[in-house]
């Protein structure tokens, strides 16, 4: 009977329409008379066994003509059969998706820099004091934006005046920014200006300080009529699959980049999902050197160990810099940390992870607020799908 499929078209024509009539049966058998549903098995039933049996394709032909006829004539037409049909394909491929992303591959966006430069969070360069930059026309802007993730922002001050305050951010359709920034002008009134698709919020700095619209101590900058207001590139945070079916297999290895839930986790009020390096497991303890280099159980990590390549691949005689590899710092700037100084230790609990962002400059992680449980984490970081730049594809092995 297997073979016969691939060989006959009317073998798979008959077992098709045996399929949808034997469905359409089971669906409607309550609503059908006695005696309609006599006759549709008796045809399903007569049909199968040609089936079985392997038939000629004459005879399938004459057995799926009277299946197709009692079909015909006892079960109930539906109503609009095509709007069903997409219906229920929709439904299915809902389904699918679903269950792609909850067992397979989920969509991730990263959300701040705190992974930098191995995977980029959103990031806004101020381009006004740029004499050589200029505003791309519209398909070069909607190019840029889909390829690799730019969104270029341009205001000019409609009077003279100040920098007064943003309103919220809000999520139009939940899709798009609109963010209003208001000036105060020499009246006293205020003007609102229309921000579309500009950066989510950060819990590290203020829409002001990011889009220059304050100077470096906080102050309203000031602006005159035809002014540049802002001028600005944004680049999209990286957009990555998490493989969410590995850890249902075996742990989390150290230096892998995993993604996990904040939920429990001190000092962290709202849950969110967060991304960063698998350091410490389960009953292990952790201390940073002076060297940047963390030990574990005393054991010192370098650029040999396995994902720490880039990490502690920097030159020692520089110092610590902002989204660049520079190995692991202490913080003694805050004191409710857990590795003030190379003497503190952390020791993992049981059934608990330890993590550092590899923007140790500037990553909230284990060093502030402790290990997390295991049961917090998603999944691992697996493949860059969008935009596409120099960290596009396979994450395994960063």
């Amino acid at each position: 009977m297997k073979f016969r499929w691939f060989l006959s078209r009317q073998f798979r024509l008959t077992s098709d329409l045996w399929n949808r009539a034997r469905k359409l049966r089971d669906a409607q058998c309550d609503l059908l008379a006695p005696q309609d549903l006599q006759l549709l098995d008796a045809a399903l039933q007569q049909t199968k066994a040609v089936l079985d049996a392997g038939g000629d394709d004459e005879t399938l032909a004459a057995r799926a003509g009277e299946l197709e006829l009692a079909a015909q004539q006892s079960l109930r037409p539906y109503p609009h059969p095509e709007w069903r049909d997409n219906v229920e394909f929709l439904l299915m491929a809902i389904v699918i998706v679903m269950s792609i992303r909850s067992f397979f591959a989920q969509p991730f966006k990263i959300p701040t820099g705190s992974m930098q430069p191995t995977l980029n969070g959103v990031t806004v360069q101020d381009r006004r004091g740029d004499p050589n930059f200029v505003m791309p026309g519209l398909w070069r802007r909607a190019w840029e934006f889909a390829v690799h993730g730019a969104i270029y922002h341009q205001a000019v001050a409609p009077d003279d005046g100040q920098f007064d305050h943003a309103g919220p951010l809000q999520h139009v359709l939940g899709l798009v920014n609109k963010q209003q920034i208001w000036l105060r002008r020499r009246d006293g009134a205020l003007v609102p200006i229309t921000l579309w698709g500009g950066p989510d919020e950060s819990q590290f700095d203020t829409i002001e300080r990011r889009l220059g619209l304050v100077d470096e101590v906080d102050r309203p900058n000031r602006f005159h009529k035809g002014e540049v207001l802002l001028q600005c590139i944004e680049h999209t945070g990286d957009h990555l699959f998490v493989d969410r079916l590995t850890y249902n297999f075996r742990r989390p290895a150290r230096g892998e980049i995993v993604v996990f839930k904040t939920r429990d986790i001190p000092q962290i009020t709202a849950e969110q999902f967060y991304i960063k390096r698998l350091v410490g497991l389960p009953g292990e303890t952790l201390r940073i050197g002076d060297d940047r280099h963390v030990r574990v159980n005393g054991v010192r990590l370098d650029a040999s160990t396995p994902h720490f390549q880039n990490i502690y691949g920097f030159d020692t005689n520089l110092p610590p810099r902002e989204s660049q590899y520079s190995g692991h710092i202490l913080a003694p700037d805050f004191p409710r940390n857990w590795l003030r100084t190379s003497a503190d230790q952390l020791k993992v609990r049981d059934k608990h992870y330890a993590v550092f962002g590899d923007n140790t400059k500037n990553s909230s992680d284990s060093r502030y607020w402790g290990d997390f449980p295991q049961e917090n984490v998603m999944g691992r970081a697996w493949f860059v799908y969008w935009p596409y730049s120099p960290r596009f594809g396979s994450v395994l092995q960063r």
